[in-house]
């Protein structure tokens, strides 16, 4: 008999029954692409699931960092994390800008609003955080040093669906936010993604650039890119999303049994629910002391596998020190002690 593999997740799926009516209509309208009828019906429920003003759809999670960048008019340096998936500083070398790493945090994995001051420069315009595994950033205090340095803040906010602070959403934190909605996440269009901001003037700027630059049939007003999503995913997204809230409560019991099962195991840790904060459970990290756990943290990956539970070593390498990286000053190893450890 085949031994059954473990995943790191599972896809959340819509019903196949549910999924087939739109399907049907989708072809008797015969309109694929395009700012269709159910593109514009996801966006309009994703702003009142996520308790935002506007919403823009994109076919991937990369290109609205991408375009955050470009309708933000983002160069020079952006200061961002080293401890994050590679798309967040690929966005910024797409753009022409220069990475700057800082340091991040030992407890939340997030970039340290600390070491911040310290690497901005004449030639910094913005800063670029993670919500990392899902857990806010510490907004207020990034956004005192945005403020005093005159910067824009654009948060990656790929695995913070539906993730709210006091009760208030956490995409609403910035200049932008931006959302993946990949196979992999909490809720997703098998793949696609999403830009908020904050005004409306904004959000068409937005749509020109996602949509090659057309403002009409003739008209091109900035050098765009295509970056929309078409009707079948955007119907499969609006499926999804009245299941969403379930998911994240299964996946909360999931945490909730997993911390039970590791409690008390000396060199495991792993992190708890933070005060006032709706989580969405994206993700389950544990941290392995390797002299106390008497394991190394590859060792036990690799230890896993054997067992078929395919964990995931999240993020490992860091992005400083990947090739088109690592020759920054900012990458260096003595900059970036916490990343390195974590």
């Amino acid at each position: 008999m085949e031994k059954k593999v473990i995943t790191v997740t599972s896809p959340l799926l819509p019903s196949l029954d549910d999924f087939i009516p739109y399907l049907q209509d989708i072809w008797n309208r015969k309109w694929l692409t395009n700012n269709g009828h159910y593109h514009q019906e996801l966006e309009k429920a994703l702003a009142e699931y996520l308790e935002v003003p506007y919403v823009s759809l994109f076919t991937n999670g990369t290109l609205p960092l991408m375009c955050a960048l470009q309708a933000l008019r983002i160069t020079g340096e952006v200061i961002t994390t080293p401890y994050s998936f590679v798309a967040t500083t690929h966005s910024l070398w797409w753009n022409g800008i220069k990475p700057v790493f800082v340091d991040i945090d030992p407890v939340t994995c997030n970039i340290d609003p600390g070491k911040i001051e310290a690497a901005i420069t004449p030639r910094t315009t913005a800063i670029m955080p993670v919500h990392v595994y899902g857990r806010p950033c510490d907004t207020k205090r990034i956004q005192e040093i945005a403020d005093k340095y005159g910067l824009k803040v654009i948060y990656d906010a790929a695995h913070a669906f539906g993730v709210k602070v006091n009760g208030k959403s956490i995409l609403t934190a910035g200049d932008m936010s931006t959302l993946s909605f990949h196979a992999t996440k909490v809720y997703n269009t098998i793949e696609g993604g999403a830009l908020v901001c904050h005004d409306e003037r904004m959000k068409k700027r937005i749509d020109y650039l996602k949509n090659f630059g057309f403002a009409g049939e003739t008209e091109i007003i900035a050098p765009g890119i295509n970056g929309k999503i078409d009707e079948i995913r955007s119907a499969y997204g609006l499926l999804n999303l009245k299941q969403v809230d379930a998911a994240i409560i299964a996946r909360h019991q999931v945490a909730i049994k997993y911390r039970e099962a590791l409690r008390g195991i000396e060199g495991i840790s792993y992190m708890e629910d933070t005060s006032g904060v709706r989580h969405n459970y994206s993700y389950f990290p544990i941290f392995v002391n390797t002299e106390k756990y008497g394991m190394t943290r590859d060792e036990l990956y690799f230890k896993m596998k054997e067992h078929n539970v395919l964990g995931r070593r999240y993020f490992y390498p860091l992005i400083s020190d990947f090739s088109t990286y690592r020759g920054a000053e900012s990458a260096r190893l003595e900059n970036l002690p916490i990343a390195h450890k974590v």
